[in-house]
């Protein structure tokens, strides 16, 4: 009998530490996951080397000082490239509304898999190819460092956007948040 009892005094034990630990704390609080927020760009630059020579072509410069809305952009410049020439481009994405300057270009280096550049010509004999890959299974182009191609003399306009696609990178424009759209004048002469 002394056996049956130490059992049941084990076994209500077993229970209440089992209930008690059951019980809910309501003094942890639910953290939400951290938001993978979208760029404040104010300023965008393409620099351009020439592929072969080495030398720069130039850097071409979209600048909005306040960000997306608000005041107009105080510079956008025009690119202008030679007829049948390739060119090594490098992208700089800026923050200028803090200071110091914060550099995006790192910041979607480091979020490669979540973003990717978008390249649209518009009367201007101009192609381009992606020089650099995110590492997702199969890796997609990130777009921040590239290769123009021109052909003979137009003009027209270039389009750079840059998507924002947390999750949903699938190689397409579709998907995601757009952090810059820009349109530059461009001349091939």
């Amino acid at each position: 009998m002394k056996t049956n009892f130490k059992y049941y005094i084990f076994f209500a034990a077993s229970l209440i530490t089992f209930l008690s630990a059951c019980k809910k704390d309501d003094d942890l609080v639910e953290v939400p996951p951290p938001v993978n927020e979208s760029e404040v760009v104010t300023t965008l630059r393409l620099i351009m080397t020439d592929s072969i020579t080495g030398n720069p072509a130039g850097t071409f410069t979209f600048r909005d000082p306040d960000g997306d809305g608000g005041a107009v952009p105080d510079i956008t410049d025009t690119i202008v490239l030679q007829p049948n020439t390739t060119y090594l481009c490098s992208v700089v994405l800026l923050n200028e509304t803090v200071n110091p300057a914060d550099s995006i270009s790192n910041e979607v280096a480091e979020e490669a898999n979540d973003h990717m550049f978008f390249y649209h010509f518009t009367g201007v004999n101009l192609t381009h190819v992606y020089a650099d890959l995110d590492t997702n299974a199969p890796p997609l182009p990130i777009g921040l460092q590239n290769r123009f191609r021109t052909g003979a003399a137009s003009t027209g306009t270039t389009q750079v956007i840059l998507k924002h696609q947390p999750g949903v990178k699938d190689g397409s424009e579709t998907p995601g948040d757009t952090d810059i759209d820009v349109s530059f004048y461009t001349r091939i002469q």
